[in-house]
């Protein structure tokens, strides 16, 4: 049969049309394509101009926004996507909609070896050990910042989503205090999230709590950009800006904002992995760390990953792996489609 399944982000959509077998799993690619996201007022828009003749008996789709009733409003699109309008216009049978992290959750089950990097391998589990299901946790920075984990039942995983991004963020030095004053006063918050600290939107923050108290000169170069943005420029990008000057080595600032970041990025890692103890693997998804992979080997990450006091030993049994593939949301929500027609197939059997 034929199914289509996608990634809706608030960048890039992409969308990929399949022919299936519920019964063995296969699938073919018949078609795939990436759109940019702004370029279209609605998804139906893409949806009808990928489809053309071409029909699809269900899909599967994961939508960067909070689910309801298999409905999201793409937080940064405004797109409404509701499934059962996309049944009765396309003719679908089902759809399911996924959270986007969701489907980046599933997608780490479908990784082969290449499509990722070892940062840390945790110990081998003994053979009393081997049959037992632990968790698997996926934290992932990326416009914000995302975490799950995942749980073996009945034979299948299950992906289970928190807000833990949304948790408080906890100062750890001087500096780190300074910064979640700055962002207290800079946005006017009660409260400064982690994901404030620990996303896109955070090496910007870091960058700018650095430049305004002076800490180090600002490149010319790396400070036009970054005020163009500030007034208004949306065709920058100021966090790649700032993650390819620190790449580079060229700009004090930048190096300084990333090496703060990565290490809060670290040390958020590690409290999930307290919380939530994946001995079956980390998996660091989101779209920053594989764009800064050259340099996280030899940042804080791990340092602070493990500096948890009396529970480091507990860490470093655990595998830490960053996921490469930029596709591991569409891979994901193949994934879901899968398990969800191999369900429709044991029902109907």
């Amino acid at each position: 049969m034929r199914v289509l399944a996608g990634d809706v982000g608030g960048t890039n959509t992409i969308l990929c049309l399949l022919e299936a077998d519920s019964k063995t799993q296969d699938v073919s690619v018949v078609k795939k394509q990436k759109y940019a996201s702004k370029q279209s007022k609605k998804f139906s828009d893409i949806l009808r101009d990928f489809l053309g003749e071409n029909k699809a008996e269900y899909a599967s789709i994961a939508v960067a926004g909070p689910l309801e009733n298999n409905s999201s409003i793409i937080t940064n699109l405004g797109w409404e996507i509701i499934g059962f309008e996309l049944e009765e216009e396309f003719n679908f049978k089902k759809v399911y909609l996924l959270n986007d992290f969701a489907a980046i959750s599933y997608g780490i089950l479908t990784l082969k070896e290449e499509e990722l990097s070892l940062l840390h391998e945790g110990e081998k589990p003994g053979d009393d050990e081997k049959d037992r299901e632990s968790p698997i946790a996926v934290v992932g920075a990326g416009t914000g910042l995302g975490e799950s984990f995942l749980v073996k039942i009945k034979g299948e995983y299950q992906v289970f989503a928190t807000e833990g991004g949304h948790t408080d963020f906890a100062p750890r030095n001087e500096v780190e205090w300074q910064l979640m004053h700055y962002l207290k006063h800079k946005f006017n918050l009660e409260r400064v999230s982690v994901e404030r600290v620990v996303s896109g939107q955070g090496i910007v923050a870091i960058y700018q709590f650095l430049r305004d108290n002076n800490w180090a000169q600002e490149s010319p170069e790396v400070g036009e950009k970054i005020r163009r943005w500030e007034e208004g420029d949306d065709s920058i990008d100021p966090g790649a800006i700032i993650g390819e000057s620190a790449l580079k080595k060229n700009d004090i600032l930048s190096s300084k904002a990333i090496s703060i970041f990565l290490s809060a990025y670290g040390a958020e890692v590690g409290n999930f992995a307290l919380k939530t103890l994946p001995y079956s693997g980390i998996y660091i998804a989101g779209g920053i760390a594989p764009k800064l992979l050259p340099i996280i080997p030899g940042s804080d990450f791990l340092y602070s990953f493990l500096n948890k006091g009396r529970m480091r030993p507990i860490l470093e049994k655990m595998t830490i792996k960053i996921v490469t593939n930029p596709e591991v949301g569409l891979k994901g929500a193949i994934y879901h489609l899968l398990a969800n027609l191999k369900n429709l197939s044991t029902a109907d059997a």
